[in-house]
Order: structure tokens, then C-alpha cells, then sequence
């Protein structure tokens, strides 16, 4: 087995969403889950399927979301994965909830705008992904300037009262 890190390319402001399924519906049902959760709403998702002819299915609401989602999801390469990209002023905390709930949805490796790499493992068989890497390595601990900081930061965009 063989273990590869592969970075996320995308523009720094941008969120996605990287998380695993079992069906060939899944594109489907992750458009319907997060256009019916943000009206309006500009993404792009793709689906890498795992079986019969093995291809990146997309779909998505933004051209440049969905250029993103397409190449993404081919470097990761692996079996019944799926990535979503948000575009500018959308964020996964308005539409995990949604995703978790698409029936087919297995799990939800990470929810960021971070820079990610994804440690993906290769066999035989094929590619499965092993887990992300998210952002950076903590510094330290906060202290209470940095809580009020964060206090503050949480009100001022509307995330809690």
C-alpha cells in the first residue's frame, strides 16, 4: 500500500465539503440536498464512482464550482468519494446537516476553506481515502484575549447572539 497526500487546489476564500457514499445517486441527491437547504445557493459537486464505468459524475449550479469539484475529485481518485466547493459567501455550516441526512451519505471527512491535503491510500484494488489534513498545527493555547477576540468575531457575523 501506498500513501500520497493530495493538496486541494482551489482559490483560498472558497469552502468544500469532502465526504464518502455508496450509490451512483449520490450527485443527484447532494444537488437536491443543498439547493432545497440555501436557496440560491453556487456550488459545485462530484462524485467519483466506484464500479461499471468508473467515472467523475458532477453537478452544481456554478461553472467555476463545478470546474473545481470535477478536478478535485479526479486527483483524489477515490472509489464513492464525493467533494462539493462553495462558492464565494456560502459555508458548510448552512448545509452539513442536509448532507448528513442524503441517505446514501457515509461520512463527511472535513468541512473547510482551509488549505487541505487528502492522504489517500493506493492499492491493488484502488484509491480509498485514509484522512485529511486540515489547516495548520495549533501554536499554543488561547488566552482570554484571544477568547474575546473569538466572542467577538462569532457575534459581528451573526453566528450567535
Amino acid at each position: 500500500m501506498q500513501l500520497t497526500p493530495v493538496r486541494i487546489e482551489k482559490p483560498d476564500s472558497i469552502n468544500f465539503i469532502l465526504g464518502q457514499s455508496h450509490f451512483i445517486k449520490t450527485v443527484e441527491d447532494v444537488h437536491e440536498a443543498l439547493v432545497n437547504a440555501v436557496p440560491g445557493i453556487k456550488f459545485g459537486a462530484a462524485f467519483c464512482e466506484a464500479s461499471g464505468k468508473c467515472l467523475v459524475r458532477w453537478s452544481g449550479t456554478d461553472e467555476e464550482m463545478i470546474e473545481l469539484a470535477r478536478r478535485n475529485a479526479l486527483a483524489i481518485g477515490a472509489g464513492h468519494t464525493f467533494i462539493v466547493f462553495l462558492a464565494d459567501g456560502f459555508f458548510p455550516v448552512n448545509v452539513l446537516n442536509a448532507l448528513k441526512a442524503v441517505p446514501e451519505v457515509c461520512r463527511i471527512f472535513c468541512a473547510t476553506a482551509n488549505p487541505t491535503e487528502v492522504l489517500v491510500a493506493q492499492t491493488a484494488q484502488g484509491r480509498g481515502v485514509a484522512g485529511v489534513v486540515d489547516g495548520s498545527a495549533p501554536k499554543g493555547i488561547e488566552g482570554e484575549p484571544d477568547i474575546a477576540w473569538r466572542k467577538g468575531f462569532l457575534r459581528k457575523i451573526g453566528y450567535k447572539l
